[in-house]
């Protein structure tokens, strides 16, 4: 009776180390292709200095109004994910992509990913840009971070839009985000195996196969880095310091919605409401999901400079 187990303990050996050898592989794969992956990535925009780091910009198109791009969590190239609808705006708009400190080509940052510390360094960038007066736009939690900014900036602004923007107090903004581990799945190639099957995020959206690649590029480059896990960490410690903020009363605010962005309870209402809390605050619904700048950027582009237009002419 003891042959069997001997036959089976070995067996058992070699089905546990095959486990270990598939990451160990992976880990080693993923380091060669790591700098692979680094010296495909094509340059684009220009460095301003940042608190002694360097951050990407992209300052392109012609107009009377300064439109300030910011990102969503977790956006691994953030001038490449708004490029369609740069591409809409620049004609009659000056349009500035910033790439805060961990995305896109832009440095680590070296301090806590807080909504004051990321407000002050796109501040300081757009310091090093000249530009005094300008609208700030922003998607998802860059509705949280426009709270802190017109707290700190009101004189510069000359309106907000958000897209898909983030509210305080929206239901489960303060529960903690799982971050333990990701960076050790990233570093043994795990993170990169799963992406690697779970197909194109971009699929049928705007963007040309060159970008494409560059973006899946800059998402293995950052989207698992130190910078873009601590704001993901600290997202609820933004949310909650941030619970009772309101826009300054006389900034015009255009909030951009999405009716099928149906993961938070109330999402619509709550930017109802938000709209509502200043003199000059409109809400446009549009059909579609959190990214409406990968699927509407004609349609935002549109309601943008009608809404400015409107504020000139008022």
């Amino acid at each position: 009776m003891r042959k069997p187990l001997k036959i089976i303990l070995p067996t058992v050996a070699v089905l546990a180390a095959v486990p270990v050898l598939a990451v160990a592989t992976s880990a080693i794969f993923n380091a060669i292709a790591t700098k692979s992956d680094l010296a495909a990535i094509t340059p684009y925009g220009e460095f301003v200095q940042v608190a002694g780091k360097r951050m990407n910009v992209v300052d392109t198109g012609t107009g009377d109004e300064t439109i300030v791009l910011l990102p969503g969590l977790g956006t691994a190239a953030p001038a490449l994910d708004f490029e369609p609808l740069v591409a809409e705006l620049r004609a009659t708009h000056r349009v500035i992509a910033i790439e805060p400190l961990g995305t896109g080509l832009s440095d680590q940052a070296d301090t806590p990913r807080t909504a004051a510390h990321i407000v002050e360094e796109v501040h300081e960038a757009l310091q090093q840009l000249g530009v005094e007066k300008y609208v700030l736009m922003g998607h998802s939690i860059a509705g949280i971070y426009a709270l802190e900014y017109s707290a700190r900036y009101a004189d510069e602004l000359v309106a907000f839009v958000g897209i898909d923007s983030s509210v305080p107090g929206q239901p489960g903004s303060t529960d903690e985000v799982a971050t333990d581990g990701l960076a050790a799945l990233n570093h043994l190639g795990i993170i990169r195996v799963l992406s690697a099957i779970s197909g194109d995020p971009y699929a049928g959206m705007q963007f040309d196969d060159e970008t494409k690649r560059q973006m899946r590029l800059l998402s293995t480059k950052n989207s698992m880095g130190p910078a873009i896990l601590d704001e993901m960490r600290l997202a609820p410690e933004n949310f909650a310091a941030l619970r009772d903020a309101r826009f300054p009363e006389s900034l015009p605010v255009l909030l951009l919605v999405a009716t099928e962005d149906t993961e938070v309870a109330g999402w619509v209402d709550l930017h109802e409401q938000q709209a509502e809390t200043v003199a000059h605050g409109e809400m446009k619904l549009f059909a579609g999901g959190h990214y409406l700048h990968h699927t509407h950027s004609p349609e935002i582009a549109a309601e943008t400079t009608a809404f400015l237009a409107d504020l000139t002419a008022g």
